[in-house]
């Protein structure tokens, strides 16, 4: 099988690298922020153009020598790419024009013999400004403006002309998709990089350093994993530039994007408030939830009992979520975990036959009598259904139309859990009056 080309876009920072990545994918996926360095890891996504597919690699901008604890790494990133791309594409700023750091990273492509193709940014698709880039040393030039979309479609047919060509698979197996999410400097990049075996994420004890979500493909026993990234999410008092309140953004649409998010704990420095509230947005969307006591080759005590009791305080409302513990040093609990996300996933998909359906809530029912939210109705529960999956989603029909105690609701919801188990899956219980 011919594997999928890669595409890498580099250059200097803020020269639209990120505009052009969210234009070719059709979606604003990875940051865009006018200030350099918004993009610090590889921002990977598997697309398409005329019928070819193909990955394109973000990354971080390219600073040659500099000391910038952040922009170091990524430009290590960036190297990473350029050595696993098939394609360079090579963007520079058209309304700029051409800087000292655009020559040395021509220079630096050009003993690496990677094949390179110069995309002129910020030009509105004239060609007018490509004369002045033609020192750079490269035949291939293309004038754009990624922010229209003007020049980007001539771009993509001269870059995949000398790819190999492949075809979009069809019926291959979805990869389950989990979100790592978590407060920052979690280790969630660690873990991510654990997970793949490659250093595919910035790692840097300063928090914040995630500012992407960033997916990557992880292919083990027969068995797909999409992985997101994502950037540590913060309350809003901390969050002092704009790119940060971005980040929260592009996080919470990666625990919608995902089946599964791992909630990173910190073992070394315990629970947080912000843990609470950041499980709660992966409950809110509805996923199957994992919790994840990172950094455990820290933990003072080694006790698994008595940590997962401090976690089961803490989060009571997540009480159905298994607890794995694994440390992204030595890659201890690393399989658990992907086990247990397996586990998750089934059991977020699970789908209960009417017939024991009403026979537990029936038994329910007969144990303890309904109870109405408000008045002195006497409630029957005439039937109930399972109307959806991902997740769990059922109605339960009542003679009288009032809505359930949100108490009751929770003894039927663990009622559920104890027939059917739904292990990690978040249970949503709908009430509906009979029709009179």
């Amino acid at each position: 099988m011919i594997p999928i080309p890669k595409i890498a876009l580099v250059g200097r920072p803020n020269v639209g690298k990120s505009t052009l990545f969210n234009r070719i994918c059709g979606g604003r996926k990875a940051i865009t922020d006018r200030r350099p360095g918004s993009t610090r890891d590889r921002n990977y996504a598997q697309t398409s153009w005329q019928g070819a597919a193909f990955e394109l690699i973000d990354t971080g901008g390219l600073l040659l020598g500099t000391d910038d604890p952040l922009l170091g790494p990524a430009a290590e990133q960036a190297d990473r790419a350029i050595e696993e791309a098939d394609l360079v594409v090579f963007v520079v700023d058209g309304r700029a024009g051409l800087l000292p750091d655009d020559r040395a990273i021509a220079a630096s492509l050009r003993k690496r013999g990677k094949r390179v193709l110069v995309a002129v940014n910020k030009i509105e698709g004239s060609e007018d400004g490509l004369a002045e880039f033609a020192p750079l040393g490269f035949e291939r030039m293309h004038a754009l403006s990624a922010e229209h979309g003007l020049g980007v479609g001539d771009l993509l047919d001269a870059a995949l002309a000398d790819l190999p060509r492949v075809e979009l698979p069809e019926g291959d197996q979805e990869p389950l998709k989990i979100a790592l999410v978590g407060r920052p400097n979690v280790g969630k990049s660690s873990l991510l990089n654990r997970f793949l075996g490659e250093e595919r994420a910035v790692v840097s004890p300063i928090p914040g350093t995630t500012r992407d979500a960033v997916d990557s493909l992880l292919v083990r026993d027969g068995q797909r994993y999409l992985f997101v990234d994502t950037a540590g999410i913060r309350r809003s008092r901390h969050l002092q530039e704009n790119v940060d309140h971005v980040s929260v953004v592009l996080s919470r649409r990666a625990i919608d994007r995902a089946d599964v998010a791992l909630l990173i704990l910190d073992a070394a420095e315990g629970l947080r408030e912000m843990d609470a509230t950041i499980g709660g947005y992966v409950h809110e969307a509805g996923r199957g939830m994992v919790v994840v006591v990172n950094k455990w080759d820290l933990s003072e005590t080694g006790k698994t009992k008595e940590m997962e009791t401090r976690v089961r305080d803490s989060l009571k409302f997540l009480a159905y979520a298994p607890i794995v513990f694994t440390s992204a040093k030595t890659g201890k609990g690393l399989a658990g975990a992907l086990k247990k996300a397996r586990e998750v996933h089934a059991a977020s998909r699970l789908r209960i036959a009417t017939g024991p359906l009403n026979r537990v809530i029936a038994k329910a029912a007969e144990r303890h009598a309904p109870k109405a939210a408000k008045g002195g109705h006497a409630v029957r529960i005439l039937f109930a259904t399972q109307i959806g999956v991902a997740p769990p989603t059922f109605v339960v029909s009542i003679n009288h139309p009032v809505d359930l105690h949100f108490s009751y609701k929770r003894y039927l919801e663990n009622q559920l859990r104890e027939q059917f188990g739904f292990e990690g899956a978040p249970i949503v219980l709908k009430v509906r009056a009979r029709r009179h």
